[in-house]
């Protein structure tokens, strides 16, 4: 009997540690004695005692537009989980904020691409609204006068062409000469997980591409930051005294769905996965779909009647005067193909051997976006998707070198 309640025992104690080998071997997290399957992404403006302490006492400045969101529950209401930024800090009693800078597409959002924007009041909390995407793109000396720090909260979406980066840029630099420390509240890239693209050549530098790097760059703006500094590309390779404060349980193989839509023409993942492969059309005759409630989510013109898709732009929030508005276009619908893990020519190329228009299909503004002169000669000349992509190799391989210095995150 006690043969057999030792035998029983031994397997008992077996079982038990096949299950423990088994279960450590989980990519489960332990954390204060509890399993945590996948920790949630908290962007660096959630880390309020990280960076409040840094602005008590001071008179602040905060460029902000309508992704600057804090995730946090109301002490006194329970049914809000979430504050504005510029909210929050302007209702501490220990911290002056002076007024808010506000980026292209404008504080709130709603502006189209490429829209001036003037300066202005907020109604909800009376501050001073200066737009950066007006008059003037850099904060002016008089702009900047007894501010005494600056903190930058916009969710960008890792993409050259996409401004929120040169506006950073030009806050540094504005800082920087002026002796301003700058607050970078960190957020997740959503299209930080690759790296792809022709990189900018400095002849070609504009507010839609002002550095030498990629399209595609895989960097957050925090990182970016550190770049711009780190590289000295602002004036007369000036640097500013920068402050990131981090995003806690990110990495760029973590896929982070925004909360808020970080412009009109970018309503969803789709739209924000495909964008850095469609907006290439906007230095076409071919519409990427602003005008529709599929931007960035199919592309079309009346010059492509081979494509059975069909589409007519017509004015709405977003865009009050899309291309080819109230014109019938062809091409195709994309709103349910696979998830970009790269820079994806095939469509454009598409689009240029099936076009009726080949002498006006590109314009000016496509080597801007394309930071080159190359790539519209090799998509004339009938270069395949794969050796374009050959010609960028060297290239993106210098620059994964410069960016490793920078990255915050793994």
């Amino acid at each position: 009997m006690i043969y057999n309640t030792i035998k029983s025992t031994y397997l008992f104690l077996f079982i038990i540690s096949i299950f423990c080998d088994v279960s450590c071997k989980q990519p489960n997290k332990i954390k204060d004695d509890k399993i945590v399957i996948d920790e949630k992404i908290i962007p660096g403006a959630n880390h309020t005692a990280k960076y409040v302490p840094l602005l008590k006492g001071k008179r602040i400045a905060i460029v902000a537009n309508q992704t600057s969101i804090i995730e946090k529950k109301s002490k006194f209401n329970p049914n809000i989980n979430s504050f504005h930024l510029v909210d929050y800090l302007h209702n501490s009693k220990e911290i002056e904020v002076a007024k808010v800078f506000a980026p292209e597409h404008g504080f709130r959002g709603k502006a189209d691409a490429g829209e001036h924007i003037k300066d202005g009041i907020d109604s909800k909390t009376e501050l001073p609204i200066i737009s950066l995407y007006g008059k003037n793109k850099k904060p002016s000396k008089e702009q900047l006068e007894n501010i005494d720090a600056v903190v930058f909260d916009i969710q960008d979406v890792g993409v050259r062409f996409y401004t929120y980066i040169s506006t950073l840029h030009y806050v540094m630099e504005a800082c920087a000469e002026n002796n301003i420390p700058v607050i970078v509240l960190d957020r997740p890239n959503p299209n930080g997980h690759y790296v792809d693209g022709p990189l900018l050549e400095m002849e070609h530098q504009s507010f839609v591409g002002m550095h030498p790097v990629p399209v595609v760059y895989g960097m957050t703006i925090g990182e970016y930051g550190k770049m711009i500094n780190g590289e000295k590309w602002m004036k007369n390779g000036i640097q500013c005294d920068l402050t990131v404060i981090p995003i806690k349980n990110y990495t760029y193989n973590k896929k982070y769905s925004l909360p808020v839509k970080p412009s009109p023409n970018l309503p969803n993942e789709t739209a924000i996965n495909l964008y850095p492969s469609l907006c290439f059309f906007e230095g076409t005759n071919v519409s990427a779909g602003r005008g529709t409630d599929s931007q960035f989510q199919i592309y079309g013109s009346p010059y492509l009647k081979e494509m059975n898709y069909t589409f007519t732009p017509k004015p709405n929030d977003g865009a009050k005067y899309p291309k080819h508005k109230e014109k019938v276009c062809y091409g195709e619908d994309l709103s349910e193909s696979k998830y970009l893990s790269e820079l994806d020519l095939q469509w454009l190329i598409k689009a240029y051997q099936q076009t009726d228009k080949k002498e006006e299909f590109f314009n000016k503004f496509f080597t801007k976006l394309a930071g080159t002169k190359l790539l519209q000669s090799q998509i004339e000349k009938g270069l395949s998707k794969t050796e374009i992509e050959k010609s960028w190799k060297k290239d993106l391989d210098k620059f994964k070198k410069i960016r490793q210095k920078y990255l915050i995150y793994n």
